[in-house]
């Protein structure tokens, strides 16, 4: 798979691998923890050097997953992963913390974890509003000085915030989400990131699964599958929803590919340093993602899915609010 470069040294393949779903958030895993420890080791296979993950998913087992999982390969890969919640003795999530103490008893428990000396990319998960985000970068700073860390990430931070830490700490890659039903981060976020020479890292790049075609509007979510509670994938949000999914299926079609490949093309042709991260719990939907690095889209292509796309009403929410407050956009 080709590379891309994330703020100014950071290589990785041009697609990496989410890891959350294989712990938590998608309903009943169909694969026991060996078959995701298999998977994460076949996209190695196939090229991917990118793999993202956070001390929240599970919480805390999906470190573990990962590092078990790369342990052979580690030299060869990129390690992402995140700080920025708070947990109870139980290790129950407690809310935002991004205080630079919790930030630096964070990354010992992730280095822990993952089985690592250093971590590659280190997000803050979410823009802690109690903290200034000079401080969240200082603190990461010292971590990088003491070689705990390589580089600083952001995720769902705005502009503003992205220029202040930036300017305490070089930032490497900002991770949000962004598809074709999500675009907000086209307004402000990434000409912020072009001007700074800021990498970006699109989450749920096929909108939560949506955008692959093989869901609609009498999909059933488990009560476990965060889907269930998103105002986006209601019954009827998801049928009036359709017709960009179609709109994908209609090029799809012409290009011999599918629609998640043509969602993915779409997101790499936008810019050289746009590096998604679609999650998986199968090897076929791996096999197909991957694929999609190498579907070529012409700027007729990209004008016409633009295009269209921009002007389709996208109904629901992205997010329950209580979640949608979270973020910093």
């Amino acid at each position: 798979m080709e590379k891309r470069t994330l703020g100014h040294d950071l290589e990785v393949s041009a697609l990496g691998l989410g890891c959350m779903g294989m712990s938590q958030s998608y309903g009943p895993n169909p694969g026991t923890r060996q078959e995701m420890i298999a998977l994460i080791r076949a996209a190695v296979e196939r090229g991917v050097t990118f793999f993202d993950t956070a001390e929240v998913y599970g919480p805390f087992v999906n470190e573990r997953l990962v590092g078990e999982a790369l342990a052979p390969v580690r030299e060869q890969v990129v390690i992402a992963t995140k700080f920025g919640f708070a947990f109870d003795a139980e290790g129950r999530q407690r809310g935002l913390s991004s205080r630079p103490e919790h930030i630096r008893q964070a990354v010992d428990g992730s280095l822990q974890r993952l089985g690592v000396d250093v971590i590659d990319l280190y997000y803050q998960h979410r823009v802690d509003p109690q903290v200034p985000i000079e401080d969240v970068a200082g603190a990461v700073k010292g971590l990088i000085q003491d070689g705990k860390v390589r580089h600083f990430g952001m995720s769902e931070a705005a502009a503003g915030t992205i220029r202040r830490a930036h300017a305490v700490q070089p930032v490497t890659a900002v991770q949000s989400e962004y598809s074709l039903w999500w675009r907000r981060p086209e307004q402000e976020v990434l000409p912020v990131l072009a001007e700074l020479g800021i990498g970006f890292v699109p989450y749920s790049p096929l909108g939560k699964g949506f955008l692959t075609g093989t869901v609609n509007d009498a999909t059933t979510f488990d009560r476990s599958d965060i889907r269930a509670s998103i105002p986006r994938f209601t019954a009827e949000a998801r049928k009036a929803n359709q017709t960009l999914v179609d709109l994908l299926g209609a090029i799809a079609q012409e290009k011999g590919a599918t629609p998640a490949q043509i969602a993915l093309a779409w997101l790499l042709a936008q810019h050289p340093w746009i590096v998604p991260i679609p999650g998986t719990r199968r090897l076929e939907r791996l096999a197909e993602n991957i694929a999609a690095a190498h579907v070529e889209l012409t700027t007729d292509d990209l004008e016409h899915i633009g295009g269209t796309a921009a002007k389709i009403d996208i109904q629901g929410a992205r997010y329950p609010e209580h979640l949608e407050r979270m973020t910093g956009l």
